[in-house]
């Protein structure tokens, strides 16, 4: 099975707005949305392990 490693052209515009978007943030700003990216990766990680386990 092949794992696209690269951003699709939709992704990779997204991924453009959110860089000029956190451009303004402070350091404090800064963590806490990391924090949460993080957070919301592991639950994304949380939810593709239930779903694989049910097949």
């Amino acid at each position: 099975m092949d794992i696209p490693m690269e951003l699709n052209l939709e992704q990779k515009f997204n991924l453009k707005l959110y860089e000029e978007q956190i451009k303004g943030l402070n350091q404090e700003e800064s963590n806490k949305l990391l924090l949460e990216v993080l957070r919301q990766l592991m639950v994304k990680d949380n939810m593709i392990k239930h779903l694989l386990k049910q097949t």
